[in-house]
């Protein structure tokens, strides 16, 4: 056992993607009393006969330890640390749900990453928004270079954990410490909540440019200029640049935009090999989280006035219908500028 952590500590772990599944079993392995929340009552169903989780992470088996529910109240009620896995978009909604359920005093981890479509909100700010200070105050993000399917196999992975209190960004760095996942804590919320939620983004113009077969130099352009655009959003909400040097901006945006294993290029592959959007996202059981937030990002820009031209690109190929090669010939074309964040 971690120190600083008893064996009384009670977590909840709310949504069972394949993110969600993994955290969830990373601290069921330790020994700590976790339990599960799947929205799908078939899938806690067969997740308590099997212990695998065939829908979102196949073939990997649970710890005996981990508990599974349906129910919000049992996944939340009387719990220490309540970790956040819904896609972001959802989050608002599931926070309103839980909040007469949370006690006092309890930490809430988010391992969603986006920006609220409606609002323009980041994570951090909706759970500000929704619940009472108390409990608000204890908001930590996780996030970082991270396939769910890796960490699952025990491979070695290094991660983030934000938060504006320093003892709840220490409790969930001893939380999930283990041998394979390294852990570690940062102040600043809005940086991190940037690179996770922009990273996904700036995948999706990756995988564009590969489905389109444009190669390594066009793949290297775009992930240094969308690093680029991830700081100057970041610098207008308030982050510290040298978060988006760290595993939350460059680490995390490296692994999504080269990495076989990640939705967002995935998509952004199809469409530069002329796939539509709707047919893409009929064939997929998982949430792309750079859909919505090309949208959300591209609107908080022009909100905040920050030039984000690859941001902008995609926006237009996914809700425009711009068509790829347009796309990348508009970004090469721009006016020249000097190299700068």
């Amino acid at each position: 056992m971690s120190e600083g952590l008893s064996m009384g500590e009670k977590i909840g772990v709310i949504g069972a993607g394949s993110w969600g599944t993994t955290l969830a079993n990373l601290l069921a392995k330790k020994g700590l009393d976790v339990t599960l929340w799947a929205y799908e009552p078939e899938l806690v169903a067969e997740m308590r006969a099997t212990r695998v989780n065939t829908l979102f992470l196949p073939g990997m088996e649970l710890a005996a330890g981990l508990a599974f529910t349906n129910s919000l109240e049992e996944a939340a009620a009387g719990k220490d640390v309540l970790v956040l896995v819904s896609p972001s978009q959802v989050m608002r909604s599931v926070l309103i749900q839980l909040a007469p359920l949370l006690r006092p005093g309890v930490t809430l981890v988010n391992a969603s990453k986006g920006i609220e479509l409606d609002t323009l909100m980041t994570m951090d700010q909706v759970c500000a928004a929704v619940l009472p200070p108390e409990v608000a105050g204890r908001f930590c993000v996780l996030s970082g270079p991270s396939f769910a399917r890796e960490v699952a196999q025990e491979m070695p992975t290094a991660v983030v954990a934000a938060s504006a209190d320093p003892e709840a960004a220490s409790l969930v760095q001893r939380l999930f410490t283990a041998p394979y996942f390294r852990v570690y804590t940062n102040s600043d919320v809005v940086g991190v909540e940037i690179g996770g939620a922009l990273k996904n983004v700036i995948a999706l113009a990756a995988g564009i440019s590969d489905g389109l077969g444009l190669g390594h130099n066009t793949r290297a352009a775009l992930i240094t200029r969308g690093l680029a655009e991830m700081n100057r959003l970041g610098r207008a909400m308030g982050a510290d640049p040298a978060t988006f040097a760290g595993l939350a901006g460059m680490g995390d945006l490296v692994l999504t935009c080269t990495g076989d294993l990640s939705r967002n290029r995935t998509v952004g592959m199809k469409l530069g090999q002329g796939m539509r959007l709707s047919e893409i996202l009929g064939e997929m059981r998982m949430v792309a989280e750079g859909v919505k937030t090309a949208e959300s990002a591209w609107r908080l820009a022009g909100q905040v006035g920050v030039d984000m031209p690859i941001t902008e690109k995609v926006y237009q190929v996914l809700y425009e219908d711009k068509p790829a090669r347009q796309a990348v010939l508009e970004l090469m074309t721009r006016d020249p500028k000097a190299e700068r964040g």
